[in-house]
């Protein structure tokens, strides 16, 4: 088994060694040319550097960019990476660990200037055939012998190369992951300070430029529910299909992260203006109790068009068994504290077999959930006489009542909804008014009725 040499790169990762170097073919003779001839190339290595550097600057457009930018540091990086490389010619065992770190450090720096890969490997590709010139070119101004002997060491050289070069991929990759993970984690973290109402009114703007939206457009908060939760394996992008016209992004939240290569992988960048954007899945947090039983709701924000809440709402296509709430309208990204709390209202106003529903259509309900305890009490004052009958006869009389007030008052439609008489309807209706002391024929008492029944359904009293 391989032993494991470790070499903390940029605080945390550790380099796995891949062994001893692959044995080489050629004889003693050819790599003693090879030894030779590394020697004098480290004594050109300034030259060689800068001859580097100008390939890259004439045939890589990022290069360019970037040694305008900082010249002097890349100097100083091809320069460091020349030396380690050219020593671990003819002292591999002293010099190889150095040549992976310094391959690593370039791949990982690159990554974090927004160099492509192809570009990096590309560029140590143009190294390597400059140093392997270089070297030809020493070896021939000794013997023309030496120079056959040194081709026979070919196949060495750019396996060592090779070897670099996936060490840069590997940084890479690594540096890219990680940066991907943090842009996703700080735009959770600022998500999240939105949709409670922490964020500071100073770091609205940071706020706005990272998350691709405006400081002060109208905004909604969509509460949902149900379903299989965000950030499981059966999970997808989000817990809704993303509705015609539009494109949602789900952030996974808390529980579906872990690390650069989470469940969830990176985070697609932002949507732009007038498109909605998902945010993070977390505790409900509404404080009314859940009426479908969930312990956990997703919370999204939404840029809204011309259409508003009406036209999300109509684009929704929630599955079967998932519950959407869709807040009332709010401006600015500093209301959307507020936004999520109509949102979560909204949510418990959902029914329990799944749909949406919109603050806007369902305000009286709104209203008894805004106060659970005041709501509560209105219930037990107005139905208490019907609650305390016998289970069979208090269904029936409070069923007979639902139904009445969602058909409009009209007794015909109720009772062919109840299956019964209209006659049965109204003495049925009649019974009510004499246990609760309210008049339907009265619009103060109908209001009362109407909160109370909602309040009982709705907080389950």
């Amino acid at each position: 088994m391989q032993s494991e040499v470790r070499v903390p790169v940029r605080g945390t990762h550790v380099l796995p060694d891949p062994g001893p170097p692959t044995r080489s073919r050629a004889g003693a003779d050819a790599v003693a040319v090879l030894h030779r001839a590394a020697r004098e190339l480290m004594g050109h290595l300034p030259e060689l550097t800068d001859r580097i550097l100008a390939e890259l600057r004439d045939r890589e457009p990022a290069y360019r960019a970037a040694l305008e930018a900082d010249h002097d540091r890349l100097w100083q990086e091809v320069h460091d990476s020349l030396r380690n490389n050219v020593s671990s010619f003819f002292h591999p065992r002293e010099s190889r660990a150095a040549a992976r770190r310094c391959s690593w450090e370039i791949g990982a720096s690159g990554a974090e200037r927004g160099l492509p890969l192809d570009t990096l490997l590309h560029a140590f590709r143009i190294g390597g055939a400059l140093v392997w010139d270089d070297l030809l070119e020493h070896t021939a101004r000794r013997s023309a012998e030496d120079v056959r002997l040194l081709v026979h060491i070919a196949a060495d050289v750019w396996n060592f190369v090779d070897e670099q070069c996936r060490m840069v991929a590997d940084a890479h990759h690594h540096v890219e992951r990680t940066l991907a993970w943090r842009r996703e984690n700080q735009v959770r973290l600022m998500t999240a300070a939105l949709l409670d109402g922490t964020a500071r009114v100073a770091d609205l703007p940071e706020v706005a430029a990272a998350l691709v939206l405006p400081e002060s457009g109208s905004y909604a908060v969509l509460a949902v529910a149900g379903g299989p939760r965000a950030g499981s394996r059966n999970a997808g992008p989000g817990p809704l299909p993303a509705p015609p016209g539009h494109r949602v992004l789900w952030h996974p939240g808390p529980t579906g992260a872990a690390g650069p290569a989470g469940p969830g992988g990176a985070a697609a960048p932002p949507a732009g203006p007038g498109v909605p954007v998902a945010a993070v899945p977390g505790p409900d947090r509404s404080g009314a109790g859940d009426p479908g039983g969930e312990s956990a709701a997703c919370h999204g924000i939404v840029l809204l068009g011309e259409e508003g809440t009406a036209g999300l709402a109509a684009a929704l296509a929630p599955p079967p068994g998932v519950r959407v709430g869709v807040s009332s309208p709010v401006q600015g990204l500093a209301a959307l504290g507020d936004a999520r709390r109509l949102a979560d209202t909204a949510l418990h106003c959902c029914p329990r077999e799944g749909g949406t529903v919109r603050l806007e259509d369902r305000l009286p309900a709104a209203l008894v959930l805004s106060s659970p305890g005041l709501g509560g009490a209105l219930a037990e004052r107005v139905l208490g006489p019907l609650r305390r009958l016998e289970p069979g006869d208090r269904d029936m009389l409070l069923e007979t009542l639902t139904v009445w007030l969602e058909c409009d008052g009209s007794a015909p439609r109720a009772a062919s909804r109840l299956y019964c008489h209209r006659n049965t309807v109204l003495n049925r209706l009649r019974r009510c008014e004499q246990l609760t002391g309210r008049s339907l024929a009265r619009p103060a008492d109908l209001v009362e009725l109407s909160l109370a029944l909602q309040a009982a359904r709705l907080l389950h009293r």
